[in-house]
């Protein structure tokens, strides 16, 4: 009696260790190589920054990280003084965690449902990702070549190559949001779709529309909420809003009074690659065409005057220039909802929006088809 006592009360203090407070998470992890004695962190992002839930020691190749969530969010699994920042789905349960430090793409996760979803995700479309970095490892070279020399050829033709990666990418995220009704994998698709704009707010909508209810308090999902609530003020159809900013002289200038027979207002930034990678094209056709009644604005979301100016003048871009110099706070990047760059509005002589996020060929096609220019 007494050694079945003793069994009955072992198990209950073992169930009593493995029971998680409401909204707890319990990271067990392995990290097979990593030496003892290294930190490991838990992290989530905020808007002032990355905060770290809990801390942890490597022992034996294993770590436990626990702590309080505030909801369905996502983290990132970080080790002192290793390029490894892997992320999760932070939520309430117990998470497992096999970190390959070597070869950060073949980790594993899985223990909750949001985490067993990301790793179906990452699983089924790793044989995407490889490609990519392979693609990307054999032409990083010679894209940096061609971004030096002003090559718009070159660039186009990489440019044009890597999409279609990005595009069969695109197709099974769609997929899966649409498959995994309830994972918060599909907020952070969406939204990620919604910010590169590749989506209409519309389409974008329509999967938000038949997510499950219960992550519709997730900070993600409030931020499509939010962006798709204001969307209707910036749609194709509708009058451009007007807006007023400095000129890298200090002068303010409006969009109302930069408006021609076209108008192209251009976000952009001096730190963004594919931006000034944009700009040979830009600039060709702003030269072509400006005589005949195409005007452009940028807008620009940098943050120091002087990187600013100087991509300016090193780019040639001779037309109207504004910013807040506020990067992402911006406040006519957030009135035109714009969450990446480059993006473009183009605007007809009444300056309604007629097209948004056109490149290279089709931008100009669209331009000289409004100023009925052949």
């Amino acid at each position: 009696m007494k050694k079945i006592a003793f069994i009955i009360t072992a198990s209950l203090v073992t169930f009593s260790c493995n029971q998680l407070k409401d909204n707890e998470f319990l990271i067990k992890g392995e990290a097979a190589g990593v030496e003892n004695g290294k930190k490991v962190f838990i992290e989530v992002q905020t808007e002032t920054g990355s905060i770290a839930k809990d801390t942890a020691v490597v022992k034996d190749g294993k770590f436990e990280l626990k702590g309080i969530t505030e909801g369905i969010d996502l983290g990132f699994i970080r080790i002192e003084n290793m390029p490894i920042n892997l992320p999760i789905i932070l939520e309430e349960g117990k998470i497992e965690v096999t970190i390959v430090k070597d070869s950060l793409h073949k980790s594993t996760l899985g223990g909750t449902s949001n985490n067993e979803k990301f790793q179906k995700f990452n699983s089924e479309s790793r044989a995407i990702s490889e490609k990519v970095a392979k693609f990307e490892k054999d032409n990083g070279p010679a894209m940096q070549q061609a971004q030096m020399t002003k090559d718009t050829v070159t660039i186009n033709k990489l440019m044009k190559e890597y999409t279609k990666f990005q595009d069969e990418m695109n197709v099974y995220s769609k997929k899966f949001i649409k498959e995994n009704t309830d994972a918060y994998l599909s907020v952070l698709l969406l939204e990620n779709f919604l910010m590169r704009q590749y989506l209409t707010p519309q389409e974008v909508k329509g999967y938000f529309d038949k997510l499950d209810k219960k992550l519709l308090n997730t900070k993600s999902a409030k931020n499509i909420k939010k962006v798709l609530e204001t969307t209707t003020e910036v749609a194709v159809g509708k009058p451009a809003p007007d807006f007023s900013a400095p000129s890298p002289d200090g002068k303010v200038i409006s969009l109302k009074e930069s408006l021609g027979k076209v108008t192209i207002i251009d976000f952009w930034a001096a730190w963004c690659g594919p931006c000034r990678a944009e700009n040979p094209n830009v600039v060709a056709m702003y030269n072509e065409l400006h005589a005949q009644g195409l005007n452009i604005i940028g807008v620009s979301l940098d943050k120091e005057a002087d990187k600013w100016k100087e991509a300016i003048a090193k780019d040639k871009l001779t037309w109207t220039h504004v910013s807040n110099l506020k990067h992402w706070q911006d406040p006519i990047a957030k009135q035109y909802n714009v969450q990446s760059i480059p993006a473009t509005f183009l605007l007809d002589a009444k300056g309604n929006i007629v097209a948004k996020d056109l490149r290279g060929d089709a931008l100009k096609a669209k331009v000289k088809e409004l100023l009925g220019v052949k």
